[in-house]
């Protein structure tokens, strides 16, 4: 049987030498708070919709992070992890909105026609997958890594900040014992409960933000 496990490239070795240092490091990004009022937001979508927070109001909506060149993301999307945990997400009536806020000018960025085709051919759920080159909507959030990962309640509070799961690697392998935040974390404040993991430290590669070094 082939292995879900590819060695990295060194492209994506730097990737992921580049996210560990921005865990180490001081962020220049605020931090919506989980327990507060998630950030509005107005963003334009692959096919060129307008799409608001405020729109989906009354409704839980899971924020994504996604860089289609990044090797964390690409673990999970290659072993269809991310497309199980949205199907689930939407057949239970969240919303889930994919953000690419990768810098127009950065060799990452894809174009609206190519995200959405990557998309379709990664049979991803998304409800929206949402362009924001500006990184407007990723700095609201303090959105660091391809994946971060956001849970808004129908209250419009923030429940839950930070990884897609417990094993901070690139190995497809890991995903099978680890924790899934995210499912955990939907599925109880679905129920009417607390969630009981909050936040969690993101892990992935650093989001290549426009005019990074500012």
């Amino acid at each position: 049987m082939k292995s879900l496990f590819t060695p990295l490239a060194p492209a994506a070795l730097a990737c992921a030498l580049a996210a560990s240092l921005a865990a180490a490091s001081p962020a220049a990004l605020a931090s919506a708070a989980v327990g507060q009022p998630a950030p509005a937001f107005t963003a334009t979508d692959t096919i060129g919709r307008s799409v608001s927070l405020a729109d989906f109001k009354g409704r839980h909506v899971v924020l994504e992070w996604v860089n289609p060149g990044c090797p964390y993301v690409q673990k999970h999307y290659g072993a269809k992890n991310m497309q199980a945990t949205q199907k689930a997400a939407t057949d239970q009536g969240a919303v889930w909105l994919t953000v690419n806020s990768t810098a127009a000018d950065h060799r990452d960025h894809m174009a609206p026609a190519a995200l959405a085709a990557w998309m379709q051919t990664q049979g991803a759920a998304a409800t929206a997958t949402l362009m924001d080159e500006s990184g407007q909507v990723g700095r609201a959030y303090g959105a660091r890594t391809t994946p971060h990962m956001y849970i808004i309640n129908p209250q419009g509070t923030l429940v839950y900040a930070g990884a897609i799961d417990s094993k901070p690697s690139a190995n497809p392998a890991d995903i099978a014992t680890a924790t899934q935040h995210v499912k955990v974390a939907l599925a109880e404040s679905m129920a009417g409960k607390p969630v009981s993991t909050p936040a969690t430290r993101a892990y992935g590669c650093t989001i290549k933000y426009a005019n990074a070094g500012e």
